[in-house]
């Protein structure tokens, strides 16, 4: 919930361009800033936010950095000017990103085997589906409220979600709890040498934290795999923020208002959760391959599901394409939608779990390098969604996107085929 509520006020920003622009005179692609720069924080947070919670644990990252993202939307809500506004999204975007970078390992805390896919498909699609129920949500607010309203039940939800992490969420940590239960120990037997490994760990934060910054982008640079992959989910998830700025004036056509432009947004939410739903499938064929080969299998099967995410998101873009035309009706590209974030959801359940497995020594790393290229792509996109949707049209503007989906689709078939031979002379992969 937590993920939930940081990546669904990413996109609720959208539906009040209008309103911003007018009460601040700012221009509409300043205004999109407020999506980009947000987005843009939510990539730089997790860089040092991962390895604090090495240091002092998941609870306090938590429990802190929630504590800023509420504080740094008060500037949102209550700005009177357009520094004070941009500055607190990317502020509340930095904070925010605890979740995208903490969260999985205590998924990883509480479950393991088996019992642990259900649970990460949940937490995966939860940056998914946040950013598709921000324009909902939003657009029954701002049609009925100001634009300030907005930001007030997000502050609101935010503190809720606060008093949960502080009363309700314990530490998951295992290395920090054993820091705990030496420190206790000592206390109770008055035996100084007991101590935990955290304990014993000579790293300092400040190296820590500077490894964090740089060995993701030493990986992606000398990775193909991971540059490859990264690029094709970062540009997924730069097509799904740049439809915030796209839907509205595809169903601007057909006479839609501000919160029926956000329920069109349930197409994609529709095919999220299917594809999360259907995630025990994948798992129930992975089990059988390793009953089969007696032992775990190598990490290209991950990228099965990838496979049909491939697929399925450049013809459901090519169908959302060319029904955006006025004259065919209006249910037809939400419908298109649907596999979008479907085939959306495999691809980057699977590129998530091949670089946690083949880089399994740099797991981190890698899945930063994800998480920074996505966000900046992500950040990027909605800067010129409008003038180019503007220059050519619904149809055309669409399309290069799913030409472009197209032209990456071969990456994940060439990498579950010839992957185990790129891993052998990678410096940074797991050779099983």
């Amino acid at each position: 919930m937590g993920s939930l509520c940081a990546t669904t006020c990413s996109s609720m920003v959208a539906s009040t361009y209008t309103q911003v622009e007018e009460e601040f005179g700012i221009s509409a692609e300043v205004a999109i800033l407020g999506l980009s720069l947000f987005v843009g924080g939510l990539g730089i947070g997790p860089l040092f936010l991962g390895p604090l919670s090495e240091f002092f644990g998941r609870a306090p990252i938590y429990r802190y950095s929630y504590l800023l993202f509420v504080i740094f939307n008060i500037p949102v809500a209550v700005g009177q000017n357009a520094a004070t506004w941009l500055v607190g999204r990317f502020l509340s975007g930095v904070s925010g990103a605890a979740f995208l970078s903490v969260a999985g390992g205590s998924v990883s805390d509480l479950f393991e085997g088996e019992a642990l896919s259900l649970p990460m498909a949940v937490y995966s699609a939860s940056p998914f589906m946040g950013p598709v129920l921000g324009p909902i949500f939003a657009g029954f607010i701002n049609q009925n409220t100001s634009w300030r309203w907005t930001w007030y039940v997000q502050i609101i939800w935010a503190t809720v979600e606060l008093a949960l992490l502080v009363f309700a969420v314990p530490e998951t940590y295992s290395p920090v709890l054993l820091k705990r239960k030496a420190h206790h120990l000592r206390q109770q037997t008055g035996n100084k040498q007991l101590r935990a490994p955290l304990e014993l760990d000579n790293r300092s934060i400040g190296k820590t934290v500077l490894m964090s910054c740089t060995v993701p982008f030493k990986l992606v640079a000398s990775e193909p795999m991971a540059l490859a992959l990264n690029t094709w989910t970062s540009i997924l998830l730069g097509i799904l923020y740049m439809f915030f700025s796209a839907f509205p004036i595809v169903f601007t056509a057909h006479g839609f208002n501000l919160q029926e432009k956000g329920l069109t947004f349930i197409g994609i939410g529709v095919g999220i959760l299917a594809a999360t739903l259907c995630d025990p499938l994948f798992q129930r064929r992975h089990s059988r391959i390793t009953e089969r080969l007696g032992k775990k299998p190598p990490p290209e099967e991950h990228l099965v599901k990838g496979l049909y995410g491939a697929v399925i998101c450049p013809i459901a873009l090519f169908w959302f394409a060319f029904t955006t035309y006025p004259s065919v009706h209006w249910i037809v590209p939400i419908i298109a939608s649907v596999p979008f974030g479907f085939g959306m959801v495999l691809a980057y359940s699977s590129t998530f779990t091949f670089l946690v497995d083949a880089y399994r020594p740099y797991a981190a790393s890698a899945m930063a390098s994800n998480s920074f290229m996505r966000s900046a792509l992500a950040a990027g996109f909605p800067l010129f969604t409008t003038q180019m949707y503007a220059s050519l049209g619904t149809v055309w503007a669409s399309a290069i996107c799913a030409f472009l989906l197209l032209g990456l689709a071969p990456f994940p078939f060439l990498f579950y085929k010839y992957g185990h031979r790129l891993r052998k002379g990678s410096k940074y992969c797991h050779d099983e």
